[in-house]
This record gives structure tokens, sequence and C-alpha cells, in this order.
């Protein structure tokens, strides 16, 4: 089933790079046109904002409409502690303990370090590269909370993300709900300022992408899409919370040879819900990474 759904998706596409797919003017606009038709036989709702750092156009589908962050926030989680230690508003090798109280589900160095505690730094590593829940929340609450994230977001001009609770309160954003919540057109643009503008210093540009880049949570996602040779790195979030169907997220960068680098923002919430990670909800954003590498080659002239 799984394979049958992922060679539709696929075909779905091949069909769509043909001249069924009607082409603006912008050449981009027949990028987001595959987009389209790749929602359609995901059977879900798919949003996608891909930025052109080298141009600044910014193309995609549903690309102001809300999704919900879950884990993707924790990657500007590390570029705040980074952030404030570059500033001398913090020293992110001050070290931090936490309670057994505060282990989550998922805290794998959160729970290998229980009593030995960590630096601000190793926290923000772990935040970004396992995505430990527990991680997050010891950061959130010795920086001041989501209101402090959401400040920092408001800070590099993004004015459309938010994050409003912690671990794991977060993920159950059904729907309409705004909490939580971000667009793709604004996350892709907050990763370029993080990335490739002067949000950060260089040091702490080049420490988050390496984190990014070593991150492993999505391999299976639009990384998956991409040719393994570009260098890439993202951050994931996926949600089954009952009741608000099943999320899957991925952000993050892409570098590819004799282009501009590019920023990419993806969700996908699937019609069904799912009661654990679903392949084929996964390959949908692996589909969105081939449709940004095509996106690559034909207008900047990637090889």
């Amino acid at each position: 089933m799984t394979c049958n759904r992922r060679t539709a998706l696929a075909g779905a596409l091949a069909i769509a790079a043909g001249a069924c797919v009607p082409v603006r003017r912008d050449r981009a606009g027949r990028h987001g046109a595959l987009l389209n038709i790749l929602e359609t036989a995901a059977n879900g709702t798919l949003g996608v904002a891909v930025l052109d750092t080298g141009t600044g156009a910014l193309w995609g589908h549903n690309d102001y409409a809300r999704f919900p962050q879950l884990s993707s926030f924790k990657l500007s989680l590390a570029a705040l502690v980074l952030h404030l230690d570059e500033r001398g508003d913090i020293d992110a090798d001050e070290r931090i303990g936490w309670g057994a109280d505060e282990l989550l589900d998922h805290a794998p160095f959160a729970r290998e370090r229980l009593g030995g505690g960590a630096t601000l730094r190793e926290l923000a590593e772990a935040t970004q590269k396992l995505s430990d829940n527990t991680a997050a929340n010891v950061l959130l609450r010795r920086l001041g909370g989501p209101a402090r994230l959401t400040a920092f977001w408001r800070a590099i001009g993004d004015e459309a993300s938010r994050l409003d609770r912690t671990e794991p309160d977060l993920n159950a954003v059904p729907p309409g709900e705004i909490r939580d919540t971000t667009t793709p057109a604004a996350a892709a643009q907050m990763l370029g300022r993080l990335l490739y503008g002067d949000a950060l210093g260089a040091g702490a540009r080049a420490t988050l992408k390496a984190w990014m880049a070593d991150t492993r949570t999505g391999q299976r996602r639009v990384r998956a899409g991409l040719p393994a040779e570009w260098p890439a790195g993202d951050k994931t979030g996926t949600s089954l919370w009952p009741g608000m169907g099943s999320v899957y997220v991925d952000v993050g960068f892409v570098e590819p040879p004799g282009a501009a680098p590019l920023t990419f923002a993806t969700y996908f919430r699937a019609a069904r819900q799912h009661t654990r990670i679903d392949p084929a909800a996964e390959g949908v954003l692996a589909e969105v990474g081939r449709v940004i590498a095509r996106y690559a080659r034909d207008e900047g002239g990637a090889r």
C-alpha cells in the first residue's frame, strides 16, 4: 500500500512536469503547480514555501496558511541560545540541571544527563539534533518561556510565527487553532535571515548550519528528495495528537552547486489520523524535495 501510494505521488509529478501543467510567466509558478498536483494526489493539506536567497523570490503552495510548528520551533530555540551567547547576554557554557519530574517521553539526552546537568550549548545542540523535549523545556524555562522565543522572531522580522506553550502541549493544534503556529512563508524567510542574513553572527550561523546538517530526523522527508551530494540541513516536527489529524513538518536549507542557497518550510496535514509515523506521509515531503531540486536546476543552473 505504501509503495503504491509513493509510486502514485511520483507518477503524478512526472506527468505534471510535462505539457499537462499550465506555465505562468514566472517559471516558479510551474513548480508551484507541481505542489498543487502533489497535494491532490496525497489526500491531505500541503503547505510549502521556498526562498531563493539569491533573488529573494519566494514561491510555494498554501504559503500564507497557518500550520502547527511542532518540534520545528527547536531550531529557532537553538539559534536564540547562540544569538544571546554571541551578544554576551548569556554564557552558553553555563551549566543547568533538571529534575526527574521534568523528563518527557522523548528525552534521550536529558534522561542520560539527569543528575549531572548540561551546558546551555549542549542543551541547544540536543534540542536541534535529537529533538529532545525536556532539553527544549529546560532552555525555555531558563531563557524566559515561549514569549521570549516569540519576541526573538519579532526582532528578526517574523511577524507570523508564535510559540504559546511548552512540550508536549504545543503539539495539540487542531485546524483553526493559532497558538504555536506559523506560515510556510514566514518560516522560510525567517530561516533565510538566520542562516544567510544578519540575524546571527558568522560563528553562530556556521554552528547552527552544522547542527542542522548533522540532524538525522528528516532523512525520509525533504532531504530524501534532494540530491545526496547537495549540502543540506533541516529540523522536523510530527504530531499524531488525537483529534487534530496527523501533521508532518520539515524546515531547512539546501545549497545547490552553482546556484544560490534555498531555504524551505514544508507542512503536510494528512486526512487520516495516524497512530504511528506514516512512511507515505513522509514521502509527500520527499516529493516536495524533488520539486525543490527541479526548481534549483531550472532557475539557478544547479548541476
